[in-house]
């Protein structure tokens, strides 16, 4: 197959076509970027599949001619309130099967009444295969699996380590970081009590998660809160949650963007650069930085997780799911290889179902696990200690 990787020299995207080179199914990939140089260059040092070419996805004529020489589109353009639905409609149109790492909520649900249009025209398009959303997603449908009955759902990520990647062919600010800014204030939508409800970011929120015990943590706008109870009716609850040591100083940057002192983008650029400062002085210290996915210290948070509550054999239970890998990666590993990952399964023939859909709504999350546990080497996984889907991830369960 051949594929159209927009923003495939970007931080994100880099990853995702680093992996996704090597996969037998896949014979031809064009990264395109606004950035003609950086694309070139970085399909250059790429092996001979990929090729790189200049594009602004705004363009619409040429991005619909360049869709019609290719089966699927991966997106990590962002921010995807502007760029996700006009990409979208544009792959549905010309046929291209779809996969991005879209983490607005608002978007996504605009996204979602693609599905129609979509089946119709046999694509299958996957919202938010990256991190969170995307691994998140993944965990939870895992976690959803161990119990006869669920009512809420959720899932949550460490920011610590979540920092812009230095390579890159973005300048300026980071559409990651402006992205999330714009969830952390305002309002954003959660499922509350079976209805959606808009609430003030960064709200405390305690749950207990079985082998952890109760935390404290933060609602973040993510679309999993909205993607669950749209693919599991029974789902009441559901929000998405962050945690980390930066709120502090976070919360008062946000509100001084809700009191419309400073700008989106100026609290942007002030969290960028606090996050490139800290990630300089702990490399200074010789500390490493990035996620920690299998150190996992049960007085604290897991790194990322999803937590089922509902029942089993009858009884309240709940279930948490945490991933767990061998070593600390970065925020672009963690977002880029889940989409290549999702994308093997497209190409292999192991995503079936036509129209819209966020991960949890499309794709079998043994066969996910098991996918990324076969590129594990790519993950820098303990191969030896690691051979199914199952150790690709940690159950705690409460009965």
């Amino acid at each position: 197959m051949k594929i159209l990787a927009l923003g495939g020299s970007g931080g994100m995207g880099r990853f995702a076509v680093e992996t996704a080179m090597h996969f037998d199914n896949i014979e031809r990939i064009i990264v395109a970027d606004i950035n003609e140089k950086s694309a070139i260059d970085f399909a250059n040092s790429m092996n001979d599949k990929v090729s790189g070419i200049g594009l602004d996805v705004t363009n619409e004529e040429k991005l619909k001619e360049i869709m019609g020489s290719v089966d699927v589109v991966i997106n990590t353009v962002g921010p995807f309130f502007k760029f996700g639905p006009p990409v979208l409609e544009a792959a549905i149109e010309c046929g291209c099967h779809y996969l991005d790492i879209n983490d607005d909520w608002e978007p996504t649900i605009e996204m979602l009444k693609y599905n129609d249009d979509a089946s119709s025209k046999g694509v299958t398009a996957i919202l938010g295969m990256g991190a969170s959303p995307g691994l998140t997603n993944m965990l939870g449908a895992a976690a959803i699996r161990e119990l006869d009955e669920v009512e809420t759902l959720y899932t949550g990520w460490t920011m610590d380590g979540a920092t812009p990647e230095e390579e890159s062919s973005q300048s300026g600010i980071n559409a990651a970081m402006i992205h999330a800014v714009q969830q952390m204030t305002g309002t954003v939508k959660i499922q509350e009590n079976g209805k959606a409800k808009m609430v003030k970011p960064l709200k405390e929120v305690e749950i207990d998660f079985p082998g952890f015990g109760k935390f404290k943590t933060r609602v973040f706008g993510h679309p999993e809160a909205i993607t669950f109870p749209h693919h599991f009716k029974t789902i009441k609850n559901s929000i998405n949650l962050a945690h980390g040591s930066g709120f502090g100083t976070l919360k008062w940057i946000m509100r001084l963007v809700d009191w419309k002192i400073i700008s989106v983008e100026k609290a942007a650029g002030i969290v960028q650069n606090l996050s490139s400062s800290i990630r300089k002085d702990l490399e200074d210290q010789g500390i490493e930085t990035g996620l920690d996915l299998k150190n996992i210290n049960p007085m604290e948070p897991p790194p990322i997780y999803s937590l089922a509550i509902g029942k089993k054999d009858g009884k309240q239970a709940s279930c948490g799911t945490t991933f767990r890998a061998s070593d600390l990666i970065s925020m672009g590993e963690a977002t880029g290889i889940p989409l290549a990952c999702g994308l093997k399964l497209l190409v292999d023939g192991k995503i079936l179902q036509k129209g819209v859909f966020a991960p949890e709504g499309a794709i079998d999350p043994n066969d996910f696990f098991n996918e990324l546990n076969n590129i594990s080497d790519l993950l820098d996984v303990d191969q030896e200690n690691n051979t199914n889907d199952q150790e690709m991830i940690n159950i705690f369960r409460s009965w």
